[in-house]
């Protein structure tokens, strides 16, 4: 059974809304509106374990997920939804030894996602215009401990692409039909291509710009997530949910037939 160390990150997790990613250190106290927990005490115990409050209010310590470590990125940026992390995953076909190329960085949840998938083989070559985004995710990517499998780059695609023979490309940016032409130099033979737009104005100009390459396999799709309540007569789907977040556009390189 996998024991806290001193240095670790942990979920406490007090109850379905109100969860707080924290470093255990010796001696360091996190404090909450139901009192303060004493970190320290987590040192050698297994994850799951219990921890009051000074109030005397009960919490468990879990062990983060890569979902939880999206959730509560420090962030500058909008960040996907897992939902749509989820789908992308699974689309792009991305496990252990992939090369993928993403653009752009943001607050780097997407870039821990692509980087837990691809370890410990692959890399995540990672494009950034704003300097100041790029700082913030590696903070982020270094927190989750997946900075070895990333390649964080100070660039814009639309101008160059560095990578060849990926196995995929992904674009979370305002323009990505600009970046169509090099996406598919950079990728190999039926490696995959997904962009994430907010409007349906930018997938308009996306799948115009990939139907003039050859891609095929071309999809857009819009996930939504709603979570029901489930109780003793009254369960039903939550008042609140989580609908649009943006279009998700996948499609797959195919090769030219060489002229004679």
């Amino acid at each position: 059974m996998k024991t806290i160390n001193d240095g670790d990150d942990v979920l406490l997790h007090l109850d379905q809304k109100r969860t707080y990613l924290v470093r255990v250190e010796v001696d360091k106290q996190f404090h909450t509106h139901k009192g303060f927990v004493e970190l320290g005490d987590l040192i050698g115990k297994p994850y799951g374990s219990p921890l009051l409050s000074s109030l005397g209010v009960k919490f468990h310590a879990l062990q983060p997920l890569i979902r939880d470590r999206i959730v509560k990125t420090d962030r500058r940026t909008q960040v996907l939804y897992p939902k749509d992390i989820g789908y992308l995953l699974l689309q792009l076909n991305i496990g252990t030894g992939c090369r993928v190329v993403e653009a752009g960085t943001g607050s780097g949840a997407l870039t821990c996602a692509l980087a837990n998938a691809v370890k410990p083989d692959g890399k995540v070559y990672s494009y950034e215009i704003n300097p100041d985004f790029q700082r913030v995710a590696a903070r982020n990517i270094e927190r989750a401990r997946l900075m070895d499998y990333v390649e964080l780059k100070e660039g814009d695609v639309t101008e160059v692409i560095d990578e060849t023979d990926v196995d995929a490309v992904v674009l979370d940016m305002a323009t990505p039909w600009l970046v169509v032409p090099r996406a598919h130099l950079a990728l190999k033979g039926s490696g995959v291509l997904a962009t994430f737009s907010p409007t349906i104005e930018q997938v308009m100009k996306t799948v115009s710009a990939i139907r003039e390459h050859p891609f095929v396999d071309l999809e857009t799709i819009e996930l939504i997530l709603r979570r029901i309540t489930v109780a003793r007569n009254r369960t039903r789907p939550q008042t609140l949910m989580i609908g649009h977040s943006g279009y998700i556009t996948t499609a797959r390189k195919v090769l030219e037939k060489e002229s004679s």
